[in-house]
């Protein structure tokens, strides 16, 4: 099997999609199944480990992460010809996922395509949901070629339909556990980040309109002061809101920037609890990342994320933008530490069940029929 990807964002880019198809490319490799990958040029140093085609790039307004290519149509349509791939995965609709499509289509290849970022819930947060019916017009023609389009969460997967996409199959994500776990020595982390003998309580995620991070702020503004004496904040990660929350930010509120490997591991392993205000997630990698650290969520019930939270066994989950509710939810577990100590057990036990390869197996399952029913029609 060959398998061409087309993406507007890959590792080392940090953000969920290109940290899962980096996955995905890894499970390849170790597989032996053979794969190039298409993508624009990264702002942070290239990763040379696998077989990647880099395209000038300028970053698109509504997520910087992903960029607009301005691809060479004819190398690529030469390079896929010499490739000769069996199947092309197209991940993000912006001009390098258009080039895919298009020499699926041209060439007789078999396509799938994958639907990582909720846009029409985005374009709330910045002001434009005019463009809403624009956007599903167009994902919608971006996507019909695609024999299968693979989606991260059951919320998602209802929400396409209900919009009239065919051919829906779920694809999850799950956990590198021996990365993420409980068992870190936090002690030089808490004196890092001046928690010693406080309760840690931790964000990680773009710093962008769309993950409601003024929720985030308010929540922590309104713990009772007795309490709040005894909670530091580390929001990890960066974006174009940080100056701004920076500015707004209680004083026991830390900005670490992006963190990443065991740096990012050993933050989650530390925290007391996991606090994730975002609505418009598709899935929530971070989410399950808090869990294999043995880390209780306390999350918007909205989007992928409500697929994952058993609301009472392994976090709580409250209505998008209640403020009152985070905050309840906070206070009731910082003061009941036996039921913060069973969820943080059954986070790590339910994290352990979220395996990579058997994911990746059913993808590769799913890519083989895709590819056997073009054959079957192709010799009908």
């Amino acid at each position: 099997m060959k398998i061409a990807i087309f993406t507007d964002t890959f590792y080392p880019d940090i953000n969920g999609v290109a940290q899962t198809l980096k996955r995905l490319t890894n499970y390849l490799a170790e597989q032996k199944i053979t794969f190039k990958v298409f993508a624009p040029t990264s702002t942070v140093e290239e990763d040379q480990s696998c077989p990647i085609h880099r395209f000038k790039s300028l970053p698109f307004f509504l997520y910087p992460e992903c960029r607009l290519a301005v691809p060479n149509l004819f190398e690529i349509k030469s390079t896929i010809q010499d490739f000769s791939p069996d199947l092309i995965h197209v991940a993000t609709p912006f001009s390098i996922g258009l080039c895919g499509v298009y020499l699926a289509k041209k060439l007789n290849i078999p396509l799938v395509g994958s639907y990582h970022t909720n846009f029409d819930r985005y374009l709330q947060y910045y002001g434009m949901p005019y463009l809403s019916k624009i956007t599903w017009k167009y994902m919608h023609w971006f996507h019909r070629p695609c024999e299968k389009l693979f989606v991260p969460s059951i919320d998602t997967y209802q929400q396409l339909k209900q919009q009239g996409f065919t051919n829906l199959e779920i694809f999850p994500r799950g956990v590198d556990c021996k990365l993420f776990h409980p068992h870190y020595d936090t002690a030089e982390v808490k004196s890092l980040y001046k928690s010693e003998g406080k309760f840690l309580l931790t964000y990680v995620g773009r710093l962008a309109p769309e993950k409601d991070l003024e929720t985030l702020l308010a929540v922590a503004k309104s713990i009772p002061a007795e309490l709040n004496e005894k909670i530091q904040w580390l929001i990890v990660g960066d974006g174009p809101l940080r100056e701004k929350l920076e500015a707004q930010a209680p004083n026991n509120v830390i900005f670490t920037g992006y963190l990443n490997g065991e740096n990012l591991a050993q933050a989650y392993s530390a925290s007391d609890l996991f606090v994730f205000p975002s609505s418009t997630e598709t899935f929530g990698n971070v989410v399950l990342e808090a869990l294999a650290s043995g880390i209780p969520v306390i999350g918007a019930n909205s989007g992928g994320v409500k697929n994952i939270i058993k609301s009472g066994e392994i976090g709580i989950l409250c209505p998008p933008g209640n403020v009152e509710e985070f905050t309840k939810a906070i206070i009731h577990l910082i003061d009941n530490i036996p039921l913060r100590k069973q969820m943080g057990i059954a986070c790590r036990n339910y994290a352990l069940t979220q395996s990579w390869n058997r994911i990746f197996e059913d993808l590769i399952w799913q890519y083989t029929k895709v590819i056997d029913e073009q054959n079957e029609r192709k010799y009908a």
